[in-house]
């Protein structure tokens, strides 16, 4: 039996249901998914922990424009990259939404058991960003256009049009003023003041004059417009990276000889 009329007849057995090898076939798939979301989870996760950090994890620094500015842009990335492979592979534009839900996991995941059970961090203080309404518009611009620049310009963008207002009612009550030894400061200041973390210049609560509050006037608004174009950029090129090495093949075996393989073809084509 040739090596073609083998693949044929595994082919034939796989497609045909009820059978055994169907039924091994499908439970693969199921391990082959189960390990694409963990990994999916650890690297989003991973990746917003080293680059937004400190913005993220804390309330009182939620009200920074860095964290309007600069999370949205971080965001876009890795579903940018898996968008082409979802839509152009499989045909599902799910790369934004199912990165949404698996960072998610890892977050509340991570400020649950890392900040508020090991720390004793209360969880108003720790809860991560609302990031999944953005990613979503993203993915259903994706769906509707199915053209790249269309995408780019008002999906990318989607996602940091959407941050702002979608954190906004949670991130509300930490803007009321209070009085603090004879200053008027708002709820975040206090809790900067109060739940010092390491002792490093970069942690002190410093309060800000001026327009550099993120929330205290039109500084949000130029924020989220210098963000949305940016993450415009960041969307184009992480979907050419994600086409690249989608389409990148695979690199030849030179050793695939000292086991074996090389005979066993041979063996089948005879």
């Amino acid at each position: 039996m040739s090596l073609e009329q083998h693949e044929a007849k595994l082919l034939s057995a796989i497609s045909t249901p009820g059978s055994d090898a169907a039924k091994i076939a499908r439970g693969l798939d199921w391990i082959v998914v189960g390990i694409l979301v963990f990994a999916i989870i650890a690297a989003y996760h991973i990746h917003m922990m080293l680059t937004v950090g400190d913005w993220d994890f804390w309330v009182d620094w939620k009200d920074r424009m860095n964290w309007v500015t600069l999370t949205p842009m971080l965001l876009v990335v890795i579903p940018a990259a898996l968008s082409y492979p979802f839509m152009e592979k499989f045909g599902l534009p799910i790369a934004g939404t199912l990165c949404a839900l698996c960072l998610m996991i890892g977050e509340w995941a991570s400020r649950y058991f890392s900040f508020h059970l090991w720390t004793y961090f209360p969880m108003s203080m720790v809860w991560p960003s609302i990031v999944i309404p953005g990613l979503m518009l993203m993915d259903m611009v994706y769906l509707l256009s199915r053209n790249l620049f269309v995408t780019s310009i008002f999906g990318g963008s989607a996602v940091a049009f959407a941050f702002a207002p979608a954190n906004w009612p949670i991130l509300a009550p930490y803007h009321v003023p209070v009085i603090h030894m004879d200053q008027v400061v708002s709820v975040a200041d206090l809790i900067g003041y109060t739940f010092t973390r390491t002792a490093t210049p970069e942690y002190l609560r410093m309060i800000e004059r001026g327009t550099l509050r993120t929330f205290g006037g039109e500084s949000t608004l130029i924020s989220t417009f210098f963000s949305a174009f940016v993450c415009m950029i960041l969307y184009f090129v992480w979907w050419k990276i994600g086409e690249w090495l989608t389409n990148m093949g695979s690199t030849p075996n030179v050793l695939k000889k000292y086991v074996g393989y090389s005979d066993d073809v041979e063996k089948e084509k005879q």
